[in-house]
């Protein structure tokens, strides 16, 4: 863009010796080189490191966001290992884009022990897997709905990302992806079991990017606003009419749009982390209020 200072259209001191000079600019110059062959000898050494294809392990692979996210990322060339109870879904996807399916449940610490021995080598870890359950207010709350959500969202969470952490960091060049929510940003009527185990889900996520802060692992974190998957059939424990209507007059976002996000931070140069991405459809507003066509 032009400027109307003088100094940019001839001005500067006419030796090299000013801020503005020739000096100058062939000294930036050269720290932008160092810098760019510092990245690319960093990406280098990662990619030496792996000697394979770059490994991504997505959970609640079965079905939604985390089906899109395996398929979108086999797409990018990567070897997906897709974690999921529904073994029977996550065999058949698996199938179809090259993959790996082993059986997880992110709520028994065998099952995700067996699941990161089965995994090999970790580069990108999706952690997708969560829910919830029911939408009563506090003085009616189902105890058992918020233990699942709790069990699911933020343990869940911990046990998966605390079991691969270790390989995350030593690929050279790790990524977490954690799939939260605009629930862990705010707060609603009737919600207060989902987005407190969001906004614990979100808060582990966040204080891991201080702790491993200087090691080879980024953290970022996705908020999706409405996206129309399965969440509310589980939400309202398979009521299909009640599911429907959270979305009826709305053009919500479907699970392909937040994998279109997942794959873009996972391509991104190692020195580049998307710390937190917010992302709702157009006819949702920050606040919940939502735009009914109807």
């Amino acid at each position: 863009m032009a400027s109307d200072h003088p100094a940019s259209r001839t001005g500067g001191p006419a030796s090299g010796a000013g801020p503005g000079g020739p000096a100058a600019h062939e000294e930036l110059a050269r720290g932008v080189d160092a810098t760019t062959e510092q990245q690319r000898a960093d990406q280098q050494r990662a990619d030496g490191a792996a000697g394979r294809r770059r490994t991504a392990v997505v959970t609640g692979a079965s079905s939604g966001i985390g089906e899109a996210c395996a398929r979108a990322l086999a797409a990018q060339g990567f070897d997906v290992v897709l974690g999921a109870r529904r073994t029977d879904r996550i065999d058949a996807i698996a199938a179809e884009i090259g993959g790996r399916a082993h059986r997880l449940d992110i709520t028994d610490q065998d099952s995700v022990d067996a699941f990161a021995a089965a995994a090999g080598p970790v580069d990108v870890l999706v952690n997708n897997a969560g829910g919830a359950k029911g939408l009563a207010p506090v003085a009616e709350a189902d105890l058992d709905d918020w233990r699942w959500m709790w069990e699911t969202n933020v343990l869940g969470t911990l046990r998966v990302t605390k079991a691969l952490l270790p390989r995350l960091i030593d690929s050279g060049d790790g990524l977490v992806v954690t799939v939260t929510s605009v629930a862990a940003l705010s707060s609603y009527d009737g919600g207060a079991g989902y987005t407190s185990a969001k906004h614990a889900q979100a808060l582990l996520h966040r204080t891991m990017r201080g702790e491993l802060l200087g090691k080879p692992v980024r953290f970022t974190e996705i908020c999706p606003g409405m996206v129309e998957t399965e969440f509310s059939l589980v939400r309202f424990k398979g009521d299909a009419e009640r599911a429907d209507n959270v979305y009826a007059g709305v053009t919500p976002l479907v699970a392909e749009d937040i994998a279109d996000i997942v794959v873009f931070a996972a391509t991104r140069p190692s020195h580049v982390d998307l710390d937190q991405i917010v992302v709702r459809p157009r006819d949702q507003a920050h606040d919940g209020r939502v735009n009914r066509r109807i």
